[in-house]
């Protein structure tokens, strides 16, 4: 069976990405300015082999001997009723031993318990999803690990795409959840999708939805490339988040639409040169770096650019959010050309955040949050304060910068801005200013 042009060329640019060099600068944003040849970043180092690639190409050097590995010639039965976990668990085995192979998912529908795809492989993998993947709705399935389905473990120059569509038929969960019903036991409960440790990563062209907890989460991985990503879940789904990143560096996620109950990007500790370009946000909480420090942790965020996003009817914009007590710091992150719509809070730093049920004790310690643009946004608050910082009597906002920001009620009266314990300075035309 030969390979269509278009997927096998994603193929190979997931292979010939893997001679990318992996080293993260101190500073990441230097990544974009004073980078030598050697220390380009993953993502102009892989535009270069997409160009190596169409020259192969045309000399006819392109290997047609990939081996296709399809679910369906394993015992997978596709038919939305039956457990195929096992023929997925077959299929895998034979795909990652292979010298190079495409595991195959056909337009049905599968139904799987809890599954991990374990590397390391013998050689590069393409994960075509042109099906539908969905989660078995029985608690009892996860008995064995409560907080992930789906997982691709240490599986490196990995590419997952194909159209499809993966369901984590999450209603079960959340009617389950103590957010929705106080007198529960707070429980974890899965992540639909998880990577965990895979370096040069491509996942594209997917639609994630009905997430029993989170629905995809990057961790603990480098050099990745996440694009043309449809994340949804209703509104009132709790703890929901669209797209997840903790521990990993190197990570762009591109034309991706993300609607859920809780952040449309949550960015965690550990992770560095972080882009998000041309996302589209709503419902949902928005795009949030942390929460940071919670527990006593020392987390450390940096070089994060969000540049270009709508945001819709979301509780928040673009937030940092941090506990008491913790350290670390939230540093060199950029806010730029957002759109707001009805959003209830559009720009916030919260470094008093609390997120249980009894009232957060005040502490002596923060996570430090500096450095911080925010540019070019514009639109329309649905709350009176546009702006708010609210930082640490002890460990200050430094060096935020607003630069042509112009936010409105939307009423069309002029929103307001409070701050407290903020170092700030304005370019440009900004409303609300702090008072």
């Amino acid at each position: 069976m030969a390979l269509p042009r278009h997927q096998l060329f994603l193929f190979l640019v997931a292979m010939f990405v893997s001679f990318a060099d992996s080293t993260v600068p101190e500073d990441p944003l230097r990544l974009f300015h004073q980078a030598s040849p050697k220390d380009k970043n993953f993502i102009m180092q892989s535009t270069q082999h997409v160009l190596k690639l169409k020259s192969f190409g045309k000399l006819g050097l392109v290997s047609s001997s990939l081996k296709m590995v399809n679910v369906n010639d394993y015992g997978a039965h596709g038919d939305g009723k039956t457990d195929d976990t096992l023929a997925f668990k077959k299929a895998w085995k034979v795909a990652c031993s292979s010298a190079g192979a495409v595991f195959v998912v056909p337009q049905k529908s599968y139904v799987l318990k809890p599954i991990t795809f374990s590397g390391p492989c013998k050689s590069n993998i393409a994960v075509q999803i042109s099906g539908t993947l969905e989660a078995s709705d029985n608690p009892s399935d996860y008995s064995g690990d409560r907080t992930h389905w789906i997982m691709f473990h240490s599986v490196q120059k990995l590419s997952v795409n194909g159209g499809g569509t993966i369901d984590g038929n999450g209603n079960i969960w959340w009617q389950n959840s103590c957010k929705r019903n106080h007198k529960l036991p707070c429980k974890k409960a899965p992540t639909a999708l998880t990577f965990y440790r895979c370096n040069y990563l491509t996942v594209e062209d997917l639609t994630i939805k009905n997430g029993q907890q989170m629905h995809v989460s990057f961790e603990e991985s480098k050099n990745v490339i996440a694009s043309g990503l449809t994340v949804t879940a209703p509104e009132d789904s709790p703890n929901t988040d669209g797209i997840h990143i903790t521990n990993t560096q190197n990570i762009q996620i591109l034309n991706t639409v993300i609607g859920t109950g809780d952040d449309c990007i949550s960015i965690e500790s550990g992770s560095t040169n972080v882009q998000a370009t041309k996302i589209t946000c709503g419902p949902g909480h928005g795009i949030s770096i942390g929460s940071l420090g919670s527990g006593k942790s020392k987390d450390f965020v940096s070089g994060v650019t969000i540049n270009g996003a709508k945001f819709s009817g979301t509780t928040n914009g673009v937030r940092i959010k941090t506990w008491q007590g913790g350290s670390g710091s939230a540093s060199n992150i950029k806010f730029q050309n957002i759109e707001m719509d009805k959003v209830m809070n559009p720009i916030i730093i919260d470094q008093n955040y609390c997120d249980q049920a009894t009232p957060c004790k005040k502490q002596k310690s923060a996570v430090e949050i500096r450095n911080v643009l925010y540019e070019n946004i514009k639109g329309t608050s649905a709350s009176d304060v546009g702006v708010q910082f609210e930082c640490s009597e002890k460990f200050p906002c430094k060096g935020i910068v607003l630069q042509n920001v112009e936010l409105e009620r939307e009423d069309g009266e002029g929103a307001k801005a409070s701050c407290n314990s903020v170092q700030l300075s304005y370019r440009g035309d900004v409303n609300p200013q702090c008072p």
